[in-house]
Formats: C-alpha cells, structure tokens, sequence
C-alpha cells in the first residue's frame, strides 16, 4: 500500500522533481533510506566546494586579462553528478580511513571532468555557458573559455602527477576513445543528410553502424544482455567511456567500488544523455543534420508515433537498468538520480 501511494506521489506533478523521484525510487525498488538524502548534502556540499575552488583560479586569471580587480565567472555543466554519486557511494561503503583519498580522487575528476567539457564547447565554437559578469562580446568570451580551460587543465595536470600513472592512463584512454568518435561526427552527418533523401543504403548504415554498431573489442563493464542494447556502442563512445574511465580511476587509486554501481553510473548517464538532451535538442539537432538517436530513430521509423514510442522506451530500458544496478549496490542516491532524470525528460517536444 505504502509502494502504491509513493507511486502516486511521484506522478503528482505539483511535487518538485527531486521528491518525485524519491517516492518513484521507492515505488520501483522499495528502498526509502532517509541517511542517504542526508549523506546527499554532505557530498553536494563539497563537490560544490571543489568547483568554487576551481572556479576562484578561474576568476582570478580572467580579472588579470581584462584588468579588473575582480571578476566573477560561472559555467553550467550537467557532467559532475556522477563524481558526486561516487563520491556519496565511498562515504557509505568504504573504510573511513580512505575518504581523504576519495576526496582527493573526486576533486580530480571534478575538474577532470570540466576541462574535458569546457574542451568540446570550445571546439564547437560554443560560449553562450561561460558566464562572467562584466559585458563581453563574442571574442572577449571566447578569451574568457580559453582561460577557464587553460587554468583547469594546469590543475588537472597538476593533480595527476600525485596520482599513480595509470590513473592517467586510463583518462587519456577515454579521451582519445571520446575524440575518435567526435571525429566520425562528419561521416554521420553525411549518412543523415543521405538518410533523408530516402538513400536506403544510407539507412541500412544508420542502423548498422550508429544504432547497432559493434565493439572492436567488448568492455568487460557490460552483460551480454547490456551488449545489444541499441546505441550503446556509440553513446558508450561519446560520454559512457568518461564515466567508465572514471571509476577506474578510482580503482587505481586503491579504492573499491563494486561493478554493479560502476555498470549504474554509464547506464545513467547513457539514458541521461538520450532522454534529456538529445530529446531536447531534437529539433535544432534536425535541422543542423546532427545524427543522435533519437533523430536516427525518426528516420528509420516511417511512423512518427512509432518512433516516438522508441525513444521513449529506449531511453527507458537504460535508466531501468541504471536503477536495478544501483538497488544491487546498494546506492540509493544513484537510483533516486536515475529516476530523477526518467522524471525531468520532457517527450512531449518530439513530433507527433
């Protein structure tokens, strides 16, 4: 009875979307653990820590460029939630002996994570996310996202020469997986615009080598079941190998983390990156030929409802197995944050 009323709680859309979630999570795996939204503050607490640390650097670069005495400097990222789930896991599950060491890895893949972002929005010419608060045309902005970079890469260089080797390692591993599939971005771009001519040779690509693409070589993260999963190749590729990358660098820092919360982690993100933002973008992404999957299932469908359906359950599938690993390890905050974002997506944007 208590299940059945979470579950009509989550559906009442006047409740914020965070307490959704939680009473959703509790409708799906039974689990309402009162510590871990507690255990939540302490984390968002310093992660956020971590970020006006970095951003202090930041600010103080740019006020020496522009000769102000002061200046202040924000970036808008989604990526850094996973650092915190990790983070929330290690307090809960590890020794108290090593947390200095989780914080020490997690402010490492906090700013990690910020150097690799703020990367791609410069090589896609996009500024409109870094925020300073004196006027700035579009070159003093793109000034402004090559200091940002400059400065965190210096400290995220910095950090990793207290590190294990192979901690960098398998960062720049990822990175270079990250780049290759970014560099493919032309010939998909190519399939797509074929693909809407009604090429059907272009569509047989689409499907063969973006939805149902194949490893080279399997990473041993992922279930036979978890392999044909579609998309996951190339949307492991463009953001799940960070976040794989991630965790092991955790591991070869000497800290344990079960495979259940590490399979979670890619999965959430995954079905994050799909259910919010290719969703949301699927409009501009189709009229800049932009190929995600979503735009590539409105083109292998002839139905527009039908593909519509696809996304959503696509997207679905990945989150409800995001939920059932994180039940499995134990980590409520990640099931409350892949129900969050299950509950954030908004499907109404996509045609029909």
């Amino acid at each position: 009875m208590l299940e059945r009323s979470a579950e009509w709680l989550a559906r009442h859309n006047r409740l914020p979307t965070s307490a959704r979630a939680v009473f959703g999570y509790y409708a799906q795996a039974g689990v309402f653990d009162v510590g871990s939204l507690r255990l939540k503050r302490r984390v968002d607490s310093r992660i956020e820590g971590y970020v006006e640390d970095t951003f202090g650097a930041v600010e103080e670069a740019i006020a020496e460029e522009f000769g102000y005495e002061y200046v202040s400097f924000d970036y808008g990222t989604k990526l850094l939630l996973p650092a915190n789930l990790t983070l929330g896991y290690l307090y809960r599950h590890a020794d108290e002996s090593v947390h200095h060491k989780a914080e020490q890895v997690t402010r490492l893949a906090v700013e990690a994570l910020l150097d690799g972002d703020m990367r791609d929005a410069i090589n896609d010419d996009e500024y409109d996310d870094f925020e300073v608060d004196f006027a700035a045309d579009t070159a003093d902005r793109r000034r402004v996202a090559e200091i940002a970079q400059e400065v965190i890469q210096s400290r995220v260089d910095r950090q990793f020469s207290t590190h294990p080797e192979d901690v960098r390692d398998v960062y720049d591993w990822a990175v270079a997986i990250s780049e290759r599939h970014q560099e493919e971005d032309p010939y998909f771009r190519e399939l797509m615009e074929r693909a809407r001519d009604g090429e059907a040779e272009a569509l047989a690509a689409i499907r063969d080598e973006y939805k149902f693409a194949g490893f080279e070589e399997e990473p041993s993260l992922f279930s036979e079941g978890e392999l044909s999963l579609p998309y996951l190749k190339t949307q492991y590729d463009r953001v799940g190998v960070i976040y794989d990358a991630m965790i092991q660098m955790y591991r070869r820092s000497g800290l344990e983390i079960e495979d259940d919360f590490h399979r979670s982690i890619v999965l959430a993100i995954i079905g994050a990156q799909l259910w919010l933002d290719d969703v949301d973008d699927y409009p501009a992404d189709m009229a800049d030929g932009q190929l995600t999957p979503v735009t590539a299932e409105y083109l292998l469908t002839d139905d527009e409802t039908a593909a519509h359906e696809q996304v959503v359950n696509i997207s679905h599938e990945y989150l409800d197995r995001a939920e059932r690993q994180a039940t499995a390890a134990d980590s409520t905050l990640t099931g409350i944050a892949a129900e969050y974002i299950r509950r954030d997506g908004d499907p109404s944007i996509l045609p029909p």
